[in-house]
């Protein structure tokens, strides 16, 4: 299902995912080229002691800049930003992060759902999202808002997730522009490059 002609300019990327999505990003992320020349944000569902630990596991497997978001942090190009655990990550117009402690989202805090909304307003057609493995439906709202924005959706195949209710759904409810396999993924992303 993937297609080799890629229409969005990419200003941002998101990455949401939950159970059995870290399998994906650690296959993904080695393979990125170090010069992408915009920001990755990646949200996954984790429990709040595992602070530091998905920060560097990926640290040790990427050429790109990777940190847990700090409040009023500035995305830059090549780098990855982690949403801390316990905390809804949302992006402002000036392409700072803010973080919010509200009340979860489909059992859900940092909810994917919350960021892809905050970015697709942010970033309207110059956004991806990538929607990964999980058990519930966090992402399929705020994916609905990146469609309304004119921005690009990408979900995993579900039947190559190994918890695949979450893309499931999202290919249900949604309106994707790609499905992908995982190994289809890193060469998706290199190719968002605009210096290609």
């Amino acid at each position: 299902m993937a297609q080799t002609v890629i229409n969005n300019t990419c200003s941002a990327l998101v990455i949401g995912g939950s159970a059995g999505s870290l399998d994906v990003l650690l296959e993904v992320f080695p393979a990125l080229k170090a010069e992408i020349d915009f920001p990755i944000v990646l949200v996954t569902h984790r429990k709040s002691g595992s602070d530091s630990l998905l920060t560097d596991l990926l640290k040790g497997r990427t050429s790109l800049n990777v940190h847990e978001v700090e409040e009023k942090q500035e995305m830059l190009p090549a780098n990855v930003y982690i949403a801390p655990a316990d905390y809804h990550l949302l992006i402002e117009q000036n392409h700072t992060f803010s973080l919010d402690y509200s009340e979860k989202i489909n059992y859900s805090r940092p909810s994917i759902d919350v960021t892809f909304q905050s970015a697709a307003e942010v970033f309207k057609s110059e956004l991806v999202c990538i929607l990964l493995s999980g058990s519930n439906a966090d992402g399929v709202e705020g994916l609905k808002i990146v469609n309304k924005h004119g921005g690009m959706v990408v979900i995993q195949n579900p039947s190559t997730a190994l918890m695949p209710y979450m893309p499931q759904q999202a290919v249900n409810i949604v309106k994707p522009h790609l499905v992908l396999h995982s190994y289809e993924m890193a060469d998706f992303i290199n190719a968002l490059n605009k210096k290609n």
